[in-house]
């Protein structure tokens, strides 16, 4: 590999982006605090929200430096002994981890608490790197499938219980990843499919869904020019389909929590409750409605000073967006996150090994699905289920864990892996 300088070759303009959103995250949680601030607090008073929020910014300095400071050959190196400490941490989380508002998701150190499960997506990301480059996985094979599902399952089965939906939902993302590597489609399809009849049933008979789902395969079937139609395999789809559709029911009511079942009811309009389960999500599009094209301005915004927004600073951040900076305010913040999450496909399309455009899809995947699921959730359009926002949201574990992420793909780049 070629003797270059990190910091001449490092992508400055996924740099310069990161550190844009890190500021404006920050600003906005400034002001979403300012409503449980004493007179005499400053910006580096770690008892305010802001305060520690600025000391963790504080610390990512380092942890860049150290990140980039590591070659690059060392991620893929070690990446299955960097994934099993993750898997042990999450693991251990049942004996010594902290519970905190009914998750068992933290360590504690004295004051200081640290989430494993935001450093477990850049390890699940390597794995799955290392696994695909390591040999010529042929993903269309069942057993190759198998494996690599193996692998994102692990943590998804170590999170769920925590219980943490919102981090889990997050590995489902790799599946694009790995329709990116050969996998079959309808996997794909199957999910997105699969989610369609799920909340369709919630909102109407399955009956009815059944028959639409007759009527559809039958169509086809009838429609199909092929010669050889198999209408085994289309009485078996059907039976299938039949079965997920007449368990949709049993599972919501049976499995899922009732906070998860009143937000999946208030989501679909079977029920209005504005001042229970339904409060968050009705106080953010009040907020983000009243911030107009342009915003009621920086630290004016009358329902983050009123603390209106419950948890405002953390998974509702987007909404102090929406009402200080406005609908064109909120443009310029999606896009940054689009462009970063653009910006980091190009720089993976552009790389010669499979480990490094593996890994460098993971990390707009895992960015585009926080960034998602978080502003949809905000406006109303997804179940609240917890899952932040990058670099905006606050905490220490999520910024470390994506700028980690982040990063050990910038180093990648830098260094031209790609060029071993």
């Amino acid at each position: 590999m070629k003797n270059q300088s990190v910091s001449s070759n490092l992508d400055w303009i996924s740099v310069i982006i990161y550190i844009l959103l890190v500021v404006l995250g920050w600003l906005n949680i400034y002001s979403s605090s300012l409503s449980t601030t004493s007179e005499d607090a400053t910006l580096f008073d770690i008892s305010q929200i802001y305060g520690k929020q600025l000391m963790f910014i504080i610390f990512t300095i380092p942890l860049i430096f150290l990140v980039l400071a590591v070659d690059g050959k060392f991620y893929e190196k070690y990446s299955s002994i960097i994934f099993t400490i993750a898997l042990l941490l999450l693991a251990g989380l049942f004996l010594f981890g902290k519970t905190i508002a009914g998750q068992r998701c933290w360590y504690a150190i004295g004051t200081f608490t640290i989430q494993p499960s935001e450093f477990a997506k850049a390890a699940t990301a390597l794995a799955l790197a290392k696994y695909l480059s390591d040999v010529q996985v042929n993903l269309k094979d069942i057993n190759r499938q198998i494996e690599v599902l193996i692998i994102i399952a692990l943590p998804v089965f170590l999170i769920l219980p925590q219980p943490d939906p919102g981090s889990a939902l997050i590995y489902t993302i790799f599946i694009i990843v790995l329709y990116r590597e050969g996998l079959p489609s309808w996997y794909i399809w199957v999910g997105f499919i699969s989610i369609f009849l799920f909340v369709l049933t919630l909102t109407i008979e399955p009956e009815y869904v059944i028959l639409l789902c007759f009527s559809i395969i039958a169509f086809i079937y009838v429609k199909s020019r092929k010669i050889n139609r198999n209408i085994i395999a289309s009485a078996l789809i059907l039976i299938l389909a039949t079965g997920f559709i007449l368990s949709v029911n049993y599972v919501f009511e049976n499995v899922f929590k009732q906070h998860h079942r009143d937000r999946f009811n208030i989501l679909l309009g079977k029920e209005v409750d504005l001042k229970g389960i339904g409060y968050n999500t009705n106080q953010s599009e009040i907020a983000i409605g009243s911030g107009g094209w342009f915003g009621k301005g920086f630290l004016e915004g009358t329902q983050t000073k009123g603390g209106f927004v419950p948890e405002q600073h953390t998974d509702y951040i987007f909404t102090t967006v929406g009402e200080e900076w406005g609908f064109f305010g909120s443009l310029i913040v999606v896009a940054l996150f689009v462009g970063l999450i653009l910006r980091t496909i190009y720089l993976s399309e552009r790389q010669k090994t499979k480990f490094s455009r593996v890994y460098g899809y993971c990390v707009a995947g895992i960015l585009f699905i926080h960034f998602f699921v978080n502003v949809s959730m905000v406006l109303g359009i997804f179940p609240t289920i917890g899952v932040p926002l990058p670099f905006f949201s606050y905490g220490g574990s999520g910024l470390w864990g994506f700028t980690i992420l982040l990063f050990i793909f910038l180093k990648m780049d830098a260094n031209k892996v790609n060029e071993w």
